[in-house]
């Protein structure tokens, strides 16, 4: 009996919850897919071809003018039988090559692509030139088989090269980026094209192209189509970021800026970081596997918090630009299967499969505590996509479970008389009058996939590779001729860091030695997201009676401060950037008396920040005024709401910079003497700020500047705030003391090692140096290539407002999140980041365990004893290193001022 048990035991770990899904079950679920389709497809060309969709709830076609305006919905129509196209290659994988071929016949004959209407040019590239490409590929492959398609001529394929030339005059922009639209009769230039003066393009409309133009140049041998292409793609590459290597969503087709800021793998961008390592795969080309490898590492540094993918600021990575996602992400752990990062994918995967069960559909965006913020769903299929990606890494029959809900979904709330309809809203089960052409082309090609067998397939999947609108291009495209098309710029060495990354294709059976390692993955999200959470009886604990903590008193280094939070179901987590975040669990508290005492607290926390949201003041300037410096430098610093207010001073303050011992400043100064009538510079840590602000007022200093313990921080990667108070009186504080992220501060440490004795000016803003010199000779002839007093000013940042993320919403749901400015117990609260989303009952937002699992832990610092000088003055960078680093910084604070958050 003893090997029969073992036998039994590695079934259950390997099927995960229950036996694997038998043959027949998934011959079921696979005829049911070709039901389904069976039934969208025939109501299409029944009740709307030669339309361009389907209106599922009134059984007719949506043609373009007739019906009232969508807006850029209708962008993807262009009186070109939209539906049919897309569909071609569909038909074949799911073996209908009798209705295959005649669907090509109805595409030659009747498809007209010189119709007076202005497209998108990345819809129609996706949809119509990739359904050509797409339903080539299929024509030629069946045709070489002998069995079908035998008269075919390439007519496909010459059609494809007519849109293609349509598409072309998009591209004439100085930058290379496309226009969003074009008439697909009369071009982009003159007022009968109706179009050409946009500015503005998404990321993925520009970036988005590759695939099949490049597609198109290998089939035709005409190179003109991936030279644009690529030209896109290359200015895209240039435009990113530099520091965080990321790109915005939206940008101007004309000067390259960013128009909107926000950065992340959703809506907007999705497809541009898609398609370049798919362009390494079906190319060949080394250049695009290294921008993906550089752009994915500042993706999983930055957006990726497992199981969540947040949008950041592209020149503040660590600042979140919105507190809700949207489905278009669903698309990402494909993608992360393809690079081979399973362990992502796998968690963001099982996050959208529990928000998916919660809602039935995944809605256009929800929020981060997995509640609807856009409640339509349009039948998107990039969780089935993810779905199918993840079974065939790691064959674990979980998968085809999760399928089976899709299919059971779709049915269930989706299926009408005429076909399926996209849901309006997902909470309530409503219907819109629409089915999209993506969903016959991707939704139904993933779900057959996923349960076919290999012998169910009509040709080997592994020859071909996807596009984003799941159009199948062979990849002996690698080794066509593609003449004359020049590589794009190659990536430096120095600007390429994939040391995490393997530059091959993993085995995915090396990947899981251990068949449980999915689902132990797996367990804590759906915890977190599943409404049916246990949680605990209510019950009145004993001494639970006495006042609770109010958020006035919250001291973050008290002991029992944070252990009356746990108690509260509130939990403390340190961030990337060295600020702390507050979130509530209500099931997590002791008792229901206890979960109201911390709902409470969270309340009196949000009304407390946002008060002194309201009071903050602008940034300060530290410019120092020393040699070689002459005022030249100027420091962005953070102000304090306490001491010397610098903005009512007409000259600031002025003195040389000392180092105070000990460099905390949380103990009586040892080094008074050499503080006395100087500046002292202090390191953030231990002890409040108006208690550093004390010691060296008591040492006779005239000023005081903190510098951050966190290594690497920057005013360009964090939001400036303002040092508070020590929560009682701080009107004994007489002298201004200003605040430097790690990064500025390092500047001014190595300028003291370098020049020992530096000047520095405390001010509100930067002054010109006239000023400074009070009339005196300017010093800046004794400097290279200072020709007036002027030039200071260039990339000096004077103004400047903190940003808040802080926007109006209920504040009584169960599961509330704060972010404040606490670092090392050091700072009251001084921002809050609230998550907004409407109250729902008894819904349990991530466990504690998760949230903590998404940021990385704070680093225990202590303070050696003795330790008289800056931990971190040890820098071998030189001052002229960190001059040139600071400038490249100082040009980001100049754009990132146009579009503040």
């Amino acid at each position: 009996m003893l090997p029969v048990r073992l036998h039994l035991l590695l079934l259950a770990l390997l099927f995960g919850q229950g036996l694997a899904m038998s043959r027949e079950e998934r011959h079921q679920l696979r005829n049911q897919v070709v039901e389904m389709f069976d039934h969208a497809y025939q109501n299409y060309m029944d009740h709307a071809y030669p339309a361009d969709e389907l209106m599922p709830l009134t059984c007719r076609g949506r043609i373009r003018g007739l019906e009232p305006s969508r807006g850029d919905v209708d962008d993807a129509l262009g009186k070109f039988s939209l539906t049919l196209i897309d569909t071609l290659d569909t038909l074949v994988v799911l073996n209908k090559t009798t209705e295959f071929e005649a669907a090509v016949r109805r595409v030659l004959s009747d498809v007209k692509l010189d119709n007076d209407i202005v497209v998108s040019v990345f819809e129609t590239n996706i949809r119509v030139l990739g359904g050509l490409l797409g339903g080539h590929s299929m024509a030629i492959m069946l045709k070489e088989r002998g069995e079908h398609m035998l008269w075919y001529q390439d007519e496909l394929l010459h059609m494809a090269k007519e849109l293609g030339l349509r598409l072309l005059p998009a591209f004439n922009t100085s930058s290379g980026l496309p226009y969003p639209r074009v008439n697909l009769k009369y071009g982009v230039r003159g007022p009968e094209t109706r179009t050409g003066t946009e500015t503005d393009t998404c990321t993925a409309c520009a970036g988005t192209i590759i695939l099949e133009f490049a597609a198109l140049s290998r089939f035709t041998g005409d190179p003109v189509f991936e030279v644009h292409a690529r030209r896109a793609l290359d200015f895209l590459w240039e435009k990113r970021q530099r520091n965080s290597n990321l790109v915005g969503t939206t940008i101007n087709i004309h000067s390259g800026e960013w128009v909107r800021r926000d950065s992340g793998v959703g809506a907007g961008i999705d497809s541009y970081y898609e398609y370049l390592l798919k362009a390494y795969v079906l190319l060949g080309d080394d250049l695009f596997l290294q921008r993906f490898n550089i752009h994915y590492a500042s993706i999983m540094k930055y957006i990726s918090q497992p199981p969540l993918l947040l949008d950041v600021h592209i020149h503040k990575p660590l600042l979140p630009a919105r507190t809700w996602m949207d489905s278009l992400l669903a698309f990402f752990p494909g993608l992360q299967v393809l690079k081979g990062d399973i362990r992502p994918a796998i968690e963001t995967h099982e996050m959208l499969y529990q928000v998916t069960k919660k809602h039935n559909f995944l809605p256009e965006a929800f929020t981060t505590d997995f509640r609807v913020h856009w409640a339509q769903h349009p039948l998107r299929p990039e969780f089935a996509e993810s779905t199918y990606f993840l079974y065939k890494a790691t064959g674990d029959p979980y998968y085809l479970e999760v399928g089976r809900t899709v299919l059971d979904n779709l049915n269930r709330f989706a299926r009408v008389p005429c076909g399926f309809a996209a849901m309006k809203d997902v909470r309530t089960g409503s219907h819109e009058d629409r089915m999209d052409s993506f969903f016959l082309a991707e939704m139904f090609k993933y779900l057959f996939l996923l349960f076919a067998d290999t012998e169910d397939l009509p040709f080997d999947m592994e020859d071909y590779i996807f596009t984003t609108e799941a159009h199948l291009l062979p990849l002996s495209l690698s080794v066509a001729p593609n003449s004359s098309v020049t590589p794009g710029n190659a990536t430096s060495e120095q600007e390429l860091d994939d040391t995490n990354f393997d530059w091959t294709c993993p085995n995915t059976r090396l990947l899981f030695p251990d068949p449980a390692f999915p689902r132990n993955l797996r367990e804590p999200i759906r915890s977190a997201v599943d409404k049916s959470c246990p949680r605990p009886l209510p019950y009145r604990e004993p001494g639970m009676g006495r006042p609770p903590l109010r958020a006035q008193d919250f001291m973050a280094n008290n002991p029992e401060h944070l252990e009356l939070l746990r108690r509260m179901g509130v939990s403390l987590i340190h961030l990337k950037d060295g600020r702390v975040q507050l979130v509530q669990h209500a099931t997590q508290a002791v008792s229901a008396v206890a979960a109201e005492d911390g709902m409470r607290f969270m309340q009196e926390m949000m009304e407390l920040s946002s008060q002194q949201q309201k009071e903050q003041l602008p940034p300060r300037a530290i410019q120092i005024v020393s040699h070689p410096f002459f005022g030249r430098v100027v420091l962005t610093a953070g102000p304090a709401q306490f001491g010397t207010d610098l903005s009512k001073s007409s000259t600031g303050v002025r003195g040389f910079v000392t180092v105070a011992e000990p460099y905390s400043g949380c103990a009586e100064l040892s080094n008074g003497e050499y503080v006395q009538g100087r500046i002292a510079l202090l390191q953030r840590g231990q002890c409040m700020f108006a208690e550093k602000a004390r010691h060296i007022q008591k040492a006779g200093a005239i000023g005081g500047i903190v510098i951050d313990d966190n290594d690497g921080s920057s005013s360009d990667t964090a939001p400036l705030f303002q040092m508070a108070g020590d929560g009682r009186s701080t009107d004994d504080v007489h002298l201004p003391i200003l605040f430097l992220f790690h990064k500025e501060g390092n500047i001014l440490l190595e300028a003291l090692k370098e020049y020992r004795e530096v000047e520095v000016l405390l001010s509100d803003k930067a002054r010109d140096r006239a000023s400074i010199f009070k009339g005196k000779p300017l010093p800046g002839t004794l400097l290279e290539g200072s020709a007036d007093g002027h030039e200071e000013e260039k990339g000096c940042i004077t103004e400047k407002t903190t940003p808040s993320s802080l926007g109006p919403g209920d504040q009584s749901h169960t599961n509330t999140r704060v972010e404040s400015d606490v670092s090392d117990a050091e700072e009251d609260i001084s921002r809050v980041d609230e998550d907004t989303s409407p109250p729902e009952e008894e819904t349990a937002g991530p466990s504690g365990s998760e949230e903590a699992s998404r940021t990385e832990p704070s680093d225990e610092r202590e303070e050696p004893e003795g330790n008289s000088g800056p931990s971190g003055s040890g820098s071998s960078q030189s001052v002229d290193e960190l001059m040139a680093d600071w400038q490249e910084d100082l040009e980001a604070f100049q754009q990132m001022d146009k579009d503040e958050l």
